[in-house]
């Protein structure tokens, strides 16, 4: 009660005619211009932060969303085709999704093993192309997999650096600012909500831009990682798929 008197009695001294002149002006722009220094700079920081993670998340989302439309053209193409060689004709259409890469890889090593045991003998009947190995063939699928899930979570892993250090960036701006304010309390002998509301003001202002960084920053880190996962599950599916049909017809 005590303190909501004072609070009461501090509002009614700025009401009065005599003190009005000496209410500074707080709003957000006139606090964010009038801010110290340091203050401006932890300001810009979690600017510039939060503007790239846009960005990444912009790129990605499209990235993503592109990969998942033409992964499920690819996979009916590779579906209905009866020979590899057609699924590596519509490849180039369709650059964006993981399992073009993938099946491109585990193509090629199939070609090289397949021509190696194509090549007959003078004097002896060929003989049906065969898979020499087909561990080979399933290492050039990991391979493949592991690259296109790099490209995928490429720049990824700044989002999760933006959530993490945005807060604490933001805190730091907090401190300065009430630090500030009781340097203002000092040099001026009063504790009137004109001497510490704006220095406490601008120390809020840091925390809420360093959350406005760190909050989406952690949502689409999730959201992306996931989408990540769900590709390398495709892919490892894919390996399967495309292992089974390479065993089935030659070996």
């Amino acid at each position: 009660m005590r303190l909501l008197g004072v609070l009461v009695l501090a509002f009614q001294g700025q009401g009065l005619p005599g003190n009005s002149a000496a209410i500074p002006d707080t709003n957000i722009v006139s606090l964010i211009l009038n801010a110290s220094p340091v203050v401006k700079i932890i300001l810009a920081t979690l600017l510039m932060f939060s503007a790239a993670s846009w960005g990444i998340i912009i790129f990605k989302k499209r990235q993503i969303q592109r990969a998942m439309k033409q992964t499920a053209s690819f996979l009916d193409v590779f579906r209905k085709s009866n020979r590899f060689s057609e699924v590596q004709a519509v490849c180039a259409s369709l650059p964006a999704s993981p399992l073009v890469g993938l099946f491109q890889a585990g193509y090629t090593e199939l070609n090289a093993q397949l021509r190696g045991a194509g090549e007959n003998k003078p004097g002896i009947a060929p003989s049906r192309p065969t898979l020499r190995s087909l561990d080979a063939v399933d290492r050039a699928l990991l391979r493949a997999s592991t690259m296109e899930v790099s490209k995928l979570e490429h720049r990824v892993s700044f989002l999760a650096t933006t959530a993490s250090i945005s807060p604490y960036i933001g805190l730091f701006g907090t401190v300065w600012g009430i630090m500030t304010s009781f340097l203002g309390i000092a040099s001026q002998g009063s504790t009137s909500l004109n001497v510490v509301a704006p220095g406490i003001a601008e120390a809020l202002i840091a925390t809420a831009i360093g959350l406005f960084a760190a909050i989406p920053a952690v949502y689409f880190y999730n959201d992306i990682t996931n989408s990540v996962k769900k590709f390398a599950n495709e892919m490892d599916d894919f390996s399967m798929e495309f292992l089974t049909i390479a065993e089935r017809n030659f070996t």
